[in-house]
């Protein structure tokens, strides 16, 4: 698996990062689901000149022109509900993508102990697609291997693109392992410090559905 690191060059993505981050803009929710979008167009970018392209003409008030578009049928999927306006971000850009989602959580518990539920999912055919599989928050890595498991019930992509916003080492590690093929590529805008004992991502940012769309009942 190949890791791109978008935050360990300058670019506007950082102001973003810094702006999620801040405790003092957190309790405004729009701001903070405006920022994982943002950070999702500018991912979706650079995933973008990864992509296959070929001239097609388009017919234009006075004339024909050759244009280069996309020739990947694109998949974006996400697990619910922190990644809802990360998913919307990536939406933006790849306006003829195909949606899916998952819902999947995790109990409490220290690292070693997790367990992961899955109980949703809603999603078209991946096989032979370029899937995006994005999620804000990389912290074991086990929620997203599941998730993307649960894609695998609608077919095998052709290529796979794990997208987050903040990763730990240890995520990254278990990613490492379960997608051991170049054909698998892991962006992310930071890679954290590490997991607490509660398996929570230091320095990290909180809860991103919370800070999203409010504490869950």
């Amino acid at each position: 698996m190949k890791v791109i690191d978008l935050g360990a060059r300058h670019s506007v993505i950082n102001a973003y990062m810094a702006q999620l981050r801040d405790v003092s803009r957190q309790g405004h929710r729009p701001l903070f689901r405006r920022n994982l979008q943002r950070i999702a167009r500018a991912m979706a970018y650079e995933v973008s000149r990864t992509l296959s392209y070929s001239p097609k003409p388009v017919q234009t008030p006075l004339g024909t022109k050759s244009v280069p578009t996309c020739d990947d049928r694109i998949v974006v999927g996400t697990v619910l509900r922190a990644g809802l306006a990360f998913h919307e971000g990536f939406l933006d850009t790849f306006d003829e993508a195909e949606a899916g989602f998952v819902a999947a959580y995790r109990e409490e518990g220290t690292p070693g102990e997790l367990k992961i539920h899955l109980d949703y999912l809603a999603a078209p055919s991946i096989e032979g697609a370029t899937f995006l599989l994005v999620d804000p928050m990389l912290a074991t890595g086990g929620s997203l291997e599941l998730a993307y498991k649960a894609f695998l019930r609608n077919g095998r992509p052709a290529r796979l693109h794990i997208c987050c916003v903040i990763a730990a080492p240890e995520g990254i590690e278990h990613l490492q392992r379960a997608f051991p093929s170049d054909e698998v590529t892991l962006w992310v805008a930071a890679i954290d410090d590490r997991l607490n004992a509660d398996a929570y991502i230091v320095p990290g940012l909180g809860d991103a559905g919370d800070l999203s769309f409010g504490p869950k009942l």
